[in-house]
C-alpha cells in the first residue's frame, strides 16, 4: 500500500505545469481583452465630452471653427488630439441647430493589446455627435 501512494506524486507531477501552459494564454487574452476595453470605455467617454464641450461652444453668438477646435482639444488628451477630426454644422441664427461630430482613432486611445490574436484596432474610429440649439 505504501508503494501504491509513494508513486503517485511521481505521476502527477508535471500535471500543474500543463494545466498552467492551457490556462494561462486564455486567462492573458481574457485580461488583455477586459483591460483594453475599460481603456477605450474611458475614451469614449471622453470623446462624448469633448463632443458636448464643442457643441456648447458652437451655440454661443460670433463662434468661429478654430474656437470649436481648440474647446474639443482643450477636453481631449494630448494622445488622442493628433489624429481627431471635427465635422460641424454651425447654424447662423439663434434657434437654429448646431451639429458637433468629434472622430478619434481607437489606436490613438488605446494600446493595440489583442492584434496578436487577430482583433485589431487599426482602422476603427471612436465617434461622437451632439445636437444643440443656437443661443
Amino acid at each position: 500500500m505504501s508503494r501504491s501512494m509513494s508513486r503517485t506524486p511521481k505521476r502527477r507531477r508535471g500535471f500543474s505545469a500543463m494545466e498552467l501552459l492551457v490556462t494561462l494564454p486564455i486567462l492573458m487574452f481574457l485580461l488583455f481583452g477586459l483591460f483594453e476595453f475599460a481603456i477605450l470605455f474611458h475614451a469614449r467617454t471622453l470623446v462624448a465630452e469633448a463632443s458636448r464641450v464643442g457643441a456648447r461652444a458652437a451655440t454661443l453668438r460670433d463662434c468661429e471653427p478654430e474656437k470649436i477646435a481648440d474647446a474639443v482639444r482643450e477636453t481631449l488628451p494630448k494622445s488622442m488630439q493628433a489624429g481627431m477630426e471635427l465635422d460641424y454644422v454651425l447654424g447662423e441664427r439663434t434657434g437654429d441647430k448646431v451639429l458637433i461630430g468629434v472622430r478619434v482613432s481607437m489606436a490613438d486611445a488605446s494600446p493595440d493589446l489583442l492584434w496578436p490574436v487577430g482583433f485589431s484596432l487599426k482602422g476603427r474610429d471612436l465617434y461622437a455627435e451632439t445636437l444643440m440649439v443656437k443661443e
